[in-house]
């Protein structure tokens, strides 16, 4: 790393809002409980209803995919405009990681903060095909150069949405950027929903089988995916109309691979032992829909993750 990214301190940032707060605390927890050098970095949650700019937009039409949606920051998602942020928190200088609250450290994230960039603005993981974009890029985890990203305002760029002068999934996908400037890392940095012998950072990133929501309502809204199968962005549509942005989605399912959800649950466990995560407050989160109702029973059949995250997951 160069001299003039080790002035400031790097950090790493986790954007959620109130739906995802407990897996931030979680995210957070794990990246120093699993790095030889916790003490070399900051991690910082940042949280989207502390930014005023979201409020102003409440129920107002922007640009999705080409088409007309409305902004509800009540949607289980709506934090992902934080992704640009860092570089601004960080004064447009050195070193920071940006992660979503369903992301968990296995490995060590300072071997990727510290990292030889190749003089890129940014690395993330390519997901060749989702969502029918043959180079569709994953900003879900972005490891960036702070100083070359001076170009990034989020609350201003945010704002284009609503002016139709931006695509909020170009803009997710990072295609306003020069492809020339990113640079790829793997995939194991950035691992959807698979925890294996390779994976450093473990996302969740099928909403619906999030470990620690199983059995409560769905809270999300679905995308159109017109260009991927119209008559189903149609249905989604008419679905919206007549009963609401979640009615019919049905409910959150249990996680396929157990060894997601125990792992999970040992950092939630560790996290409540610590004082990180009160009874008190997963009592509220229950209350409010965000954590599923059984939690502290999981939890009380959970066992203590070992020393090792490669262990604790295995």
């Amino acid at each position: 790393m160069s001299e003039t990214a080790m002035q400031k301190k790097p950090c790493v940032f986790i954007q959620t809002n109130g739906k995802q707060l407990v897996g931030a605390l979680v995210s957070a927890h794990s990246l120093k409980r699993n790095s030889k050098r916790p003490d070399a970095f900051d991690v910082q949650i940042m949280h989207q209803e502390d930014h005023a700019f979201f409020r102003a937009k409440e129920g107002k039409t922007y640009l999705r995919d080409g088409m007309k949606r409305v902004w509800h920051n009540g949607d289980l998602q709506s934090f992902t405009p934080l992704r640009f942020l860092p570089p601004e928190l960080m004064g447009y200088e050195g070193r920071a990681v940006i992660m979503d609250p369903d992301i968990f450290a296995v490995g060590d994230i300072w071997e990727l903060l510290s990292r030889d960039m190749q003089g890129k603005a940014l690395m993330c993981r390519s997901r060749p095909y989702h969502n029918g974009v043959a180079d569709y890029l994953a900003s879900s985890v972005m490891l960036l150069d702070c100083a070359k990203l001076s170009h990034w305002r989020a609350e201003a760029q945010f704002n284009e949405l609503f002016d139709f002068k931006r695509d909020y999934s170009m803009w997710v996908q990072l295609k306003y950027e020069k492809r020339d400037t990113i640079g790829l890392f793997e995939a194991a940095w950035n691992d959807f929903d698979r925890l294996n012998a390779n994976t450093r950072l473990l996302h969740n990133t099928r909403r619906r089988t999030q470990p620690w929501k199983t059995g409560l309502p769905v809270d999300y809204m679905l995308a159109d995916k017109f260009k991927l199968f119209p008559p189903f962005a149609l249905i989604n549509r008419a679905r919206r109309q007549m009963f609401g942005d979640y009615g019919l989605l049905g409910r959150y399912r249990r996680h396929p691979d157990r060894n997601q959800e125990r792992f999970f649950f040992g950092l939630l466990r560790e996290c409540v032992d610590q004082g990180l995560v009160t009874h008190d407050m997963l009592r509220d989160e229950m209350q409010r829909n965000h954590v599923r109702h059984d939690v502290f029973e999981v939890l009380d059949r959970t066992p203590p993750l070992v020393a090792q995250a490669a262990q604790g997951a295995a």
